[in-house]
């Protein structure tokens, strides 16, 4: 009934266009990967902060929980509502905010773009680009991912070693409350230190506390020119150093650079036609951007002298600067589509974490050796965004009975986990808790950390209405069961 009496009124308020039933919206009820599905009674489609609100509004009156949700692109099942359950049987809503795509104001001189929530990545890029100017967060999904969930998410992509995470980017937010109420925090001050930073709140808060609805986000000078190499390294334990001598041999000029493995490679040659870029094999390469400052020099100069340091150096065996967009394109597309690797041997434990990044190598070797001592011949693996820390790593059973690695998947995880936190590390490093890792959480988190988060969450939403069953643990789980021996290569800082 009360699903029923909160349809009526949403789609008299929003109109037709602004209501989808329950029989439309089944691409909206499983998240990205296809590992996630859940249920709601339809989906709002506000156009406005202000029919945001009155749709939160009825929510309230109704008794209905919110799921928020963008492109629905993320990989910890936190846009997917969850399904009703015996301690909370209340009808579930999506409020999707894909028809607030408007991008309000470009403001070169203060270096900012104002666009409502539904805003695509790739679009907020596109009209940085039409002014002369950068807007850096980036990621494979930049055509459907959005700058809401961007937010909501603390998103990152290749260019957080030089520009930073999402985070780094907002300047201000608007965000309707769980009462419907509307926070206008869109300022654009560079410095304001008028009292608690409340906007920082909602960045990576998963749509638990409030709504992003519009932002103020920077646009950054546009580089002159970005040129990218391509190395095989001679060893994993060259590329800390390999990282290093990038930064600092031409200062400022390192924008992104991406560890990729030959496993991964093979893949994508094989089901994507992507061309190699070197004759010879390794098992580790690195992709390297480097940027020009303000002037037009060519990055290529300053790249090459990279690879030649780096060789005389013995960190690397062989590399190639692209000559051309064309090959550049191509190295590109060979990252983008490393994740599709990730699925090429079925069911896989897979992993969004971060680590320091001078600890890469020694925490591969960690992770390759906990997995053998887990599951027989299982395949591990890893790519990433290794200037941040940001490593893609992977267990997967190719060509073999999906079953072992699947029963062994919760001790797996466990002690993964384990090996993440004893690198300092954490397990969620792009895409939020989810609903996949909100109770893992606990062994990375202290009490008082998460009585902390309790309390923003209960001061803020006392009802639970916004993303019910996202990022906030219930409560502790009972402990897995560990392996009894020592985890490999990891110790206490």
């Amino acid at each position: 009934m009360a699903g029923r009496s909160f349809t009526d009124a949403v789609r008299e308020r929003l109109g037709d266009v602004g209501w989808l039933d329950r029989s439309e919206i089944d691409a909206a009820l499983v998240d990205f990967r296809g590992v996630f599905t859940g249920e709601a009674i339809g989906m709002a489609r506000p156009s406005s902060t202000a029919e945001v609100s009155d749709v939160v509004r009825l929510a309230v009156e109704h008794d209905v929980a919110i799921v928020t949700q963008g492109g629905n692109t993320g990989l910890s099942g936190g846009a997917v509502p969850a399904a009703p359950t015996a301690n909370d049987d209340r009808p579930r809503v999506i409020l999707s905010l894909t028809r607030m795509r408007e991008i309000e104001d470009v403001n070169v001189d203060r270096g900012t773009i104002t666009a409502q929530a539904g805003v695509t990545i790739e679009a907020l890029q596109q009209r940085a680009a039409d002014v002369g100017r950068l807007f850096a967060p980036d990621w494979g999904a930049r055509g459907s991912a959005t700058l809401g969930g961007a937010v909501s998410t603390n998103a990152g992509g290749i260019n957080v070693v030089k520009h930073g995470n999402m985070r780094e980017h907002v300047l201000g937010l608007e965000v309707v409350m769980a009462d419907g109420r509307v926070w206008d925090g869109l300022r654009s001050l560079p410095k304001d230190n008028s009292g608690f930073d409340l906007k920082q709140l909602f960045i990576s808060g998963e749509g638990t506390i409030g709504i992003v609805t519009r932002a103020v986000v920077t646009i950054h000078p546009r580089p002159a020119a970005q040129r990218v190499a391509f190395a095989s390294l001679r060893s994993l334990d060259a590329l800390n150093d390999l990282m290093t001598l990038a930064r600092t041999s031409t200062p400022g000029a390192l924008s992104a650079i991406e560890l990729i493995p030959e496993v991964g490679v093979a893949q994508v040659v094989e089901r994507f036609g992507v061309q190699r870029p070197l004759e010879s094999i390794a098992e580790w390469y690195v992709l390297v951007r480097y940027d020009s400052a303000g002037e037009p020099v060519d990055p290529g100069d300053d790249l090459t002298s990279l690879l030649t340091d780096a060789m005389s150096c013995d960190l690397i065996s062989d590399g190639v600067v692209a000559s051309t967009p064309a090959q550049e394109a191509n190295l590109w597309l060979m990252r983008d589509e490393l994740t599709a690797t990730r699925s090429f041997g079925g069911f896989g434990v897979k992993y969004d974490l971060a680590i320091p990044p001078d600890r890469i190598a020694e925490f591969l070797r960690a992770a390759e050796a906990l997995v053998d001592t887990i599951v027989d011949d299982a395949l591990s693996f890893a790519f990433g965004h290794v200037g941040d820390g940001n490593l893609h790593f992977t267990v997967l059973t190719p060509d073999r009975d999906d079953g072992p690695l699947e029963a062994a998947a919760p001790v797996l995880r466990a002690a993964l986990d384990g090996l993440v936190w004893e690198f300092d590390g954490t397990i969620s490093a792009e895409h939020g808790l989810g609903r996949e890792l909100r109770d893992r959480i606990v062994g990375q988190k202290s009490e008082v950390e998460l009585d902390l988060m309790r309390s923003i969450k209960h001061a803020l939403d006392p009802d639970d209405r916004l993303n019910p069953g996202v990022m906030l643990p219930s409560a502790p789980l009972p402990g897995v069961m560990l392996p009894s021996a020592p985890l490999p290569g990891a110790h206490h800082s």
